[in-house]
């Protein structure tokens, strides 16, 4: 072997071990952080009966919310919660269909799978999420199911709410780390179609995403969020029509 192999194979050996220890360090660092958080689940204490002061999900519920810039709905927002229900890791969850369409067009449908703890708090288990472009299905990111491949469910809205709590909202280090923030309560809010009282005002915001920051209104008169204010853009969407079952 003359010297330029030889310098060549010590070259190859060193990113060889260098890789390794990277994927080594970065594989450790993800088992560390997903340890730092356990929920810990009982299936018995979970209900799909979701009656949260804030955010209520009988069967049949429907909710649109709007974005409009400059006159025109740049953006729109279906939800609805369906018969069917899912069993996660052993816990029964209800089905909240959600579709998002921009400038008419449908780019995200995501069923998310919420219980309610027997505690009041509203739980979220999961979601399996289509992405779609120019009307073809791209990829499904941001889908996560809690007991598999290490993601863990959190809680989507809290029964008592008090000003400072913080909490995970979903764990799956790396695609889904979404927070919540409670920042005040007792608010007022105005949209285009009515005024809301008694709401509580939320910031949620996930380290993943440095410009995914918003505001969100969770009114009890219609138990469910009411104003979206993007902190980034200062674009607002609203609910513009609820059908109670």
């Amino acid at each position: 072997m003359n010297q330029r192999t030889k310098i060549f194979f010590g070259v190859l050996v060193l990113v060889l071990v260098v890789g390794g220890a990277a994927l080594f360090f970065f594989d450790t660092t993800k088992r560390s952080r997903a340890a730092e958080y356990n929920p810990q689940i009982n299936p018995a204490d979970f209900s799909t009966n979701i009656t949260n002061k804030y955010f209520a999900l009988p069967v049949g519920k429907k909710l649109t919310y709007e974005t409009t810039e400059q006159g025109k709905v740049t953006e729109r927002i279906e939800i609805e919660i369906l018969p069917e229900t899912l069993v996660v890791d052993g816990v029964e969850t209800v089905v909240y269909l959600d579709k998002e369409y921009k400038n008419g067009q449908l780019v995200e449908e995501t069923r998310d799978y919420l219980a309610q703890h027997k505690n009041g708090d509203v739980w979220y288990f999961g979601e399996d999420v289509n992405n779609y472009w120019n009307g073809m299905l791209l990829h499904h990111s941001g889908s996560f199911l809690q007991g598999k491949d290490g993601a863990k469910a959190g809680i989507w809205m809290k029964a008592e709410q008090r000003v400072g709590d913080s909490y995970r909202q979903e764990f799956y280090v790396g695609h889904a780390e979404d927070m919540r923030d409670t920042v005040a309560t007792g608010q007022t809010v105005a949209t285009k179609s009515r005024t809301y009282t008694d709401c509580v005002k939320v910031y949620d915001w996930t380290p993943l995403e440095k410009n995914a920051r918003e505001h969100k209104y969770y009114c009890p008169e219609v138990a469910s969020l009411v104003l979206t204010e993007d902190l980034q853009t200062g674009s607002r969407s609203e609910l513009v029509n609820v059908v109670q079952p």
